[in-house]
């Protein structure tokens, strides 16, 4: 079995550019017409808690998060290759987004999704995340899920 390894780092990383790249291709057929309006919120300039995942040294998944009030942080940017999938990776990867979340004194994780992403659906379900009303730019979009978790003391 692969050993998976994480690394902490910002979005600068060569390995998390190239990997939210395929995330972003992937995203435009997902996100269809809707594309452009979902891309602007997807800029990566200035994130500074990203996860790259490693598989034997090939960087094979990503995730990120930035505060989105004194005591929430949003998850960003998940994606694992197709043919990583279903290893546990994308759940090692929100796992130790929210342990770094809480290390750095926020309470929950808020995040947005595709109703059209199933599998990522299950797996935010699965981690504890529970539906609330669409928030800010995701208001009154019919195609978003979006989900929360209370983080401390996980």
């Amino acid at each position: 079995m692969p050993k998976t390894t994480l690394k902490r780092t910002d979005s600068t990383n060569p390995d998390f550019q190239k990997l939210v790249a395929l995330l972003d291709n992937y995203l435009t057929g997902v996100n269809g017409e809707n594309d452009a309006f979902f891309s602007q919120f997807n800029t990566i300039d200035a994130l500074h808690h990203v996860l790259v995942a490693y598989s034997d040294g090939v960087p094979v998944g990503c995730g990120a998060f930035k505060p989105y009030s004194e005591n929430t942080v949003e998850i960003k940017r998940m994606f694992v290759l197709p043919e990583f999938r279903e290893q546990g990776i994308a759940r090692q990867i929100l796992k130790n987004l929210e342990y770094w979340a809480e290390e750095s004194n926020f309470d929950f994780c808020i995040l947005e999704t595709s109703k059209n992403m199933e599998d990522a659906v299950k797996l935010y379900q699965k981690s504890g995340y529970t539906t609330i009303q669409n928030y800010g730019q995701y208001k009154d979009i019919e195609s978003s899920v979006c989900m929360k978790k209370y983080i401390s003391e996980i």
